[in-house]
């Protein structure tokens, strides 16, 4: 396994960093032996520190509890983890049949969330974090966890504006974390790209994540060449969500969304899929091989988070970041219109 140095925090991550989504009951609600299992093969199959990526937002908080829970049942020195934390979500009461964050997404949960972006609201999450976590399992990385969302829901420019200064605020609460020697890395984790390019030209910053941004489905050049400027800014990448849900995998999912095969405008996805497994079979690769090769192709990319609620998959996440692509494969989706005619395979393996 590879490890990379973040920026100048210090820090070495590996190229697979585990994400927890699933332990906040993101689409199923898993039992706690499988959450406990999930949490054990990660811990087994990689070495330390194991990174672990995880957000208020995941269940609102449970993913949080369920792993400080099982650190310390399962006696995992603090050493021996690298938790990151996004924060901007805050626990709130459930006062509804179901959480209201994100309707129909999150199973099983006894708690609702808010986003709480701003100065004081963003230590209140980091506060409300640590707890849930248990003190002894601080995250050494924050970020503002979706900043687009926040954005996307302002009425006109003006509010837009306003609350882009309440980011800017939060970002300013967590450099002082930073500088008090609470954290280690800052960062900013959204789906919009464009909202991080941003930001990352109004606060310093030691890494991105990326969200169904960069995959082999979608690869705008003006995100390419925005992921250049941020190598060249020394700012580390972190690639998510390379399966989109899990759909270039052969799940329901795509983007937090059910497709329907039989909706005019999600045909189009379905047919890309079917394309897309059919000269993955042709070439003997694996479509979530080719995925996250294809996320990690980018040089300033440093690690792709990847998530799953099966503890038996743990392994062959692991092992696809190390998987070399059948020579051809990647020309061969070119010529498929499935890959951009644009986006340079030469370099790739």
């Amino acid at each position: 396994m590879i490890y990379n140095q973040l920026g100048s925090t210090g820090l070495r991550i590996p190229q697979v960093i585990f994400g927890t989504s699933c332990l906040g009951n993101l689409y199923h609600a898993l039992s706690e032996e499988r959450k406990r299992q999930i949490l054990s093969e990660c811990f087994k199959l990689m070495p330390r520190p194991v990174v672990l990526d995880t957000a208020g937002k995941y269940g609102a908080g449970l993913a949080l509890e369920v792993i400080g829970r099982n650190l310390r049942e399962m006696g995992i020195p603090a050493n021996d983890v690298l938790i990151s934390n996004k924060i901007g979500w805050l626990r709130t009461p459930l006062c509804t049949p179901e959480p209201m964050f994100e309707p129909g997404v999150w199973k099983g949960l006894k708690f609702d969330a808010k986003q709480n972006i701003g100065y004081d609201g963003i230590l209140e999450c980091w506060e409300q974090g640590n707890d849930l976590l248990g003190r002894e399992y601080k995250p050494a990385m924050l970020s503002v966890h979706d900043p687009d969302e926040y954005l996307a829901a302002a009425e006109n420019e003006h509010q837009r504006q306003k609350w882009f200064r309440d980011i800017i605020d939060a970002y300013r609460a967590l450099s002082e974390l930073k500088q008090q020697g609470h954290a280690r890395a800052i960062g900013v984790g959204a789906k919009d790209w464009k909202v991080i390019r941003d930001i990352s030209r109004h606060t310093e910053l030691d890494w991105v994540m990326l969200a169904v941004s960069f995959t082999v489905y979608t690869h705008p050049p003006e995100l390419i060449d925005f992921m250049d400027e941020l190598t060249g800014r020394g700012i580390g990448i972190i690639n998510s969500a390379v399966f989109h849900a899990g759909f270039l995998t052969g799940g329901e999912y795509f983007d937090y969304r059910k497709p329907d095969p039989n909706d005019p405008q999600d045909k189009p996805l379905f047919e890309w899929r079917e394309k897309f497994f059919s000269i993955c079979k042709e070439y003997g690769a694996a479509p979530a091989d080719v995925c996250v090769r294809f996320g990690l192709s980018h040089p300033g990319v440093l690690a792709v988070a990847l998530n799953t609620g099966r503890p038996e998959r743990i392994k062959n996440n692991i092992d696809s970041v190390l998987k070399e692509i059948p020579a051809g494969l990647w020309d061969r989706l070119k010529e498929a219109g499935l890959i951009a005619n644009n986006f340079n395979t030469t370099t790739m393996n």
